[in-house]
């Protein structure tokens, strides 16, 4: 017997009619190029959205084509994230920041019909342009026109369109963005989410217990629209009708907190790099963010540190995220909850793990056997998602099929222990464990004891080959300003705060730290530059079997 209720398809399209509806004249607001603050609305964004599909649809784009984007969190990016969608064709958003040869390489595979360039990339998209080989029309995002010859004005096009647009009835199943990984292990490869994967995503933030993104917030995603659509926060801000501020490339602390200041932001996404900078810039010129109230972290965890200067200082909550390209984003989320009998520092070593999983995701960790590990919060193992936001395979061929083929589980790559109340704490990225005299060594809270020292502003560890212990760990710091601390200084700083045969044998000073273009820290790379690094003969005698 089937229910009653009303067949409606959970898609992109809807989202931004209910926005229009029920809260159309809220407000977007964006950083344009030059400095300069652009205001619109969501009923406004659906006008344009209209325009722009009608002039896709006579540049030849139909249901189902690709169409991709080298753009930053601007208002025009905004414009096309619902309209593509919305038409029945494919937003395949283009991470920029990857090599030239990742972006040719990602816009072949996808087979893109159309792409859209904002003008601070068309030098990138000049450079590829004759290896582009399915790009029929270029689109510059931009004011005016572009000196490129065949480029087409973006502006020009939107304006010349018909405001006249019915979306399509699309079913919820059918394919709405494309996303690849940053191939940092061989080529990038594709996820293609679905409307509904994206509409059920952007409910799952939207819960008190999440991200709580709600109606009165006035909330800025710094993490960028090409990184896993923004964690799906521009979906969820229409969904729920949050003020939605945009802050184009101006990422720099300055640029930052003028716009949280003037648009009193409450709410804020963005990776752990964004956040340590603003604060010592906050630090620097005696200055505060007193609208803000919550910033979500993810790419990686948030210290120790950055949890209490954050909540102390400045009085801001810390909502911890954890996801993949694979799991639409998020997959574990960290936001306070019935912590009140905890003390504040025991509060803070909660809020430091990555959390756990909403309805409808389900999480598991497997031993090397592959039988599922206690949720005992000490016994390390592999960790596993499913749910209908998680991929069961990559586009169009890319790769082998995630091997969540293994009874229906992702396998995410990361080493974690659960505990009894199902929070997942991440120990390391199984390729990063270090593994010493047959134990493991968690980098992750090896780097959170560095980076509670005051004279250390980020801080990584890595493996390196060692004779008898097969590894041990390497400290690579990068200083706070102005400070230069003793590397023997920062070794004793471990003392007490980890096992002993924990303790890196050695720490190096060094102006930057490599990231991935997703903003993660590369340790493949640290690895390559420290392969030949020897520890001291004295602290190497510290191995596992030593207290």
């Amino acid at each position: 017997m089937i229910g009653t209720m009303m067949d409606y398809e959970l898609t992109i399209g809807s989202i931004l009619l209910h926005a229009d509806r029920f809260h159309g004249t809220r407000e977007i607001v964006a950083r344009q190029p030059d400095g300069s603050i652009t205001r619109s609305s969501y009923s406004q964004v659906l006008n344009r959205a209209r325009q722009l599909c009608n002039a896709l649809t006579g540049l030849g784009v139909v249901a189902g084509d690709r169409v991709a984007t080298l753009a930053t969190n601007s208002l025009r990016h905004l414009e096309v994230y619902f309209a593509v969608p919305a038409m029945g064709a494919i937003i395949h958003t283009v991470n920029p920041r990857l090599f030239p040869e990742q972006i040719e390489f990602i816009i072949n595979h996808a087979q893109d019909k159309v792409l859209l360039v904002e003008p601070q990339f068309v030098p990138l998209v000049e450079q590829l342009r004759a290896s582009l080989k399915n790009v029929r029309h270029i689109i510059v995002m931009g004011s005016g026109g572009s000196d490129a010859v065949g480029l087409l004005p973006y502006e020009e096009l939107v304006e010349a369109a018909s405001g006249t647009f019915d979306f399509p009835v699309i079913a919820e199943r059918t394919g709405s963005a494309l996303c690849y990984s940053s191939g940092t292990t061989g080529v990038p490869k594709g996820v293609l989410y679905s409307h509904r994967s994206v509409v059920l995503q952007s409910l799952v933030i939207s819960g008190v217990d999440w991200f709580a993104v709600r109606r009165r917030d006035s909330l800025l995603p710094i993490v960028p629209m090409y990184h896993v659509n923004a964690w799906t926060l521009p979906f969820a801000a229409a969904m729920n009708g949050s003020k939605l501020v945009l802050p184009g490339s101006a990422l720099d602390s300055r640029s930052l907190f003028e716009l949280i200041s003037r648009e009193q932001v409450t709410l804020a996404a963005g990776v752990p790099t964004i956040w340590s900078d603003l604060i010592q810039f906050l630090e620097a010129q005696g200055k505060r963010i007193d609208s803000l109230e919550r910033v979500i972290v993810g790419g990686t965890a948030p210290t120790p540190s950055m949890i209490k200067t954050l909540e102390e200082k400045y009085g801001v909550q810390t909502c911890h995220g954890w996801g993949m390209t694979e799991t639409s984003a998020g997959g574990l989320f960290n936001a306070p909850h019935d912590w009140d009998h905890l003390a504040n520092e025991d509060r803070r070593v909660m809020l430091g793990k990555q959390g756990r999983t909403p309805y409808p995701f389900d999480i598991r960790i497997v031993d090397a056997g592959g039988e599922e590990a206690p949720w005992d919060g000490k016994t390390f193992g592999n960790l596993q998602i499913r749910g209908p936001s998680v991929t069961s395979c990559y586009y169009n061929g890319g790769g082998p099929p995630v091997e969540a083929a293994q009874d229906g589980w992702l396998p995410t790559g990361d080493i974690a222990i659960v505990d009894s109340a199902g929070y997942v704490e991440i120990v390391d990225r199984e390729k990063d464990v270090i593994k010493s005299g047959g134990e493991w060594i968690s980098s992750i809270a090896l780097e959170n004891i560095a980076t509670s020292h005051p004279d250390v502003a980020e801080a990584a560890v890595i493996g390196v080959p060692h004779p008898r212990w097969d590894e041990r760990p390497l400290l690579v710091v990068v200083p706070r300003g102005g400070c230069r601390p003793d590397p023997a200084d920062l070794i004793a700083y471990f003392a007490g705060k980890c096992a002993k045969w924990w303790i890196p044998d050695e720490a190096v000073l060094v102006d930057s730290i490599p990231r991935q273009a997703t903003g993660k820290v590369f340790k493949a790379r640290l690895r390559e530059d420290y392969a030949h690094a020897r520890a001291p003969s004295a602290p190497s005698e510290a191995g596992p079997n030593t207290v």
